[in-house]
């Protein structure tokens, strides 16, 4: 840990555990995990009995299946026997009975908010939250941020997208609900201008995405900014893998300034408002904490979502609205991959953990040549190897009947272009050790790809061309 890591903790952590309560919530936080465990049970035959009774889309959804509410007496028959719920079925259902699908739950007028994510026709997937499920959702918020260390004297820059899109307005409700400051700049301010604010105003905390916090810094070092002196203590990062990935954290803590830099995951759909039920650990090197009173979470096959993991193995993640009444997902498979740990934790909350996040979306894994690699790997390997620039692009193409996988990466800026061939083979050797795959590599100029800020998307699947 750098010595500028150690002055950002001392500001924004260390004097807030001094100053605060250590939990916002000590009963809940540090609940008897089997007391929790009857308490998440009762709150799934509730669900299960509400949807079945009240929304048409999961009364059709359950009688297709042979399923009954009454048959779940424990939770592992709620993971063995309830069909999960997809976001292809929804956008479906919405197509049938716009504009929120037959699985609203509440009367149009009890809606205190609507969102939405674009959809791949142009017409965008309507999220509709009740007055209830989003005062809710405050106390949620406040568990998270806290545990990330933000304090109500603190500011927070908020540079997460604000639109349809929930993910910025949730973290603006929840600062105004903890009594922190917001700075919402969004994504349409100008990065050197962010930058600029981000030390003008005396920001505490930052919020982004993994990528942009690594662009920020970035950028940073391109302008001699030194953030090092700043008053930034944290970056909490959400969205997107990356945030619990050590050498992405590495980057992001380097480039701001040393500051510590905490995970809220990157499984934040909007299905899954409040999706602050992953809960930051700063007293671990990533990973998240599950409010499992809150949204329960499986692990479950990959093939088979009913059939359970044990704890410590990989595989689906699953996730169920224990409390929300408008749009409840119950099982919505959430297409991210992780595993979980219920060991103790040394912030002392009792809550099980992803230790490691979600290492990737199962739909942006590739397969290649018969072993499993997520672009978030590479994007670490890429990040830890000398003389690599801001930006890269991985091309998937399909030669008989095997995909293959070729990197093309941007040479650093201050990198002489005859040195090409040394990153070229330092950069191949890094990443056949550490995704075990022969993958070819290409070096190319800086600046040849557009840079990649929110949600980034850098594979370029050729197979399907």
């Amino acid at each position: 840990m750098t010595s500028a890591m150690n002055s950002a903790e001392r500001r924004s952590l260390t004097r807030r555990d001094e100053d605060y309560r250590r939990y916002w919530d000590p009963l809940r936080e540090t609940m008897d995990p089997d007391a929790r465990a009857s308490l998440i049970l009762e709150r799934v035959q509730h669900q299960l009995h509400y949807v079945y009774e009240t929304i048409p889309f999961y009364r059709r959804h359950y009688e297709a299946h042979g399923f009954h509410p009454d048959s779940v007496k424990s939770l592992d028959d709620f993971t063995r026997k309830v069909p999960v719920i997809t976001k292809k079925m929804l956008v479906a259902d919405q197509a049938e009975h716009p504009p929120f699908g037959s699985y609203l739950g509440v009367a149009p007028a009890e809606l205190a908010r609507i969102h939405g994510s674009s959809g791949t026709s142009g017409i965008p997937t309507m999220y509709g939250i009740s007055r209830r499920d989003w005062e809710r959702s405050a106390e949620v918020c406040r568990i998270a941020l806290w545990s990330a260390g933000v304090r109500p004297d603190d500011i927070v820059q908020i540079s997460f997208p604000f639109g349809l899109f929930l993910g910025g307005w949730g973290l603006l409700q929840a600062c105004e609900v903890l009594g922190a400051c917001a700075f919402p700049v969004g994504s349409l301010m100008p990065t050197d201008q962010q930058l600029t604010q981000l030390a003008r105003m005396r920001v505490d905390a930052l919020v982004a995405t993994p990528s942009y916090a690594q662009h920020l810094g970035r950028r940073a070092a391109e302008l001699g900014i030194d953030l090092s002196g700043s008053h930034l203590g944290v970056i909490i990062v959400a969205g997107e893998p990356g945030g619990s990935i050590p050498e992405i954290r590495k980057a992001m803590s380097e480039g701001l300034g040393g500051a510590a830099v905490v995970d809220l995951g990157a499984g934040a759909s909007s299905e899954m408002h409040p999706f602050y039920a992953n809960v930051g650990c700063r007293h671990a090197e990533g990973g998240v904490h599950l409010v499992q009173d809150e949204n329960y979470t499986e692990v479950v096959g990959r093939d088979d979502p009913n059939v359970p993991i044990p704890v410590g193995e990989s595989g689906a993640v699953v996730a169920t609205h224990l409390w929300r009444e408008s749009q409840p997902m119950i099982r919505f498979w959430l297409g991210d991959e992780g595993h979980l740990d219920d060991s103790p934790c040394a912030c002392g909350r009792t809550f099980p953990r992803l230790p490691r996040g979600v290492y990737g979306r199962l739909d942006d894994m590739l397969l290649i040549r018969g072993a499993n690699v997520y672009p978030s790997a590479i994007d670490a390997i890429i990040r830890e190897t000398p003389g690599t620039g801001r930006e890269y692009r991985i091309r998937v193409t399909r030669s008989g009947e095997l995909d293959e996988m070729r990197v093309e990466v941007e040479r650093a800026a201050d990198a002489p272009p005859d040195r090409d061939e040394q990153l070229r083979h330092d950069l191949a050797e890094r990443l056949r050790a550490g995704v075990m795959v022969r993958t070819p590599v290409d070096v190319v100029a800086p600046d040849t790809f557009d840079v990649q800020m929110f949600k980034a998307r850098r594979v370029i699947d050729e197979r399907l061309s």
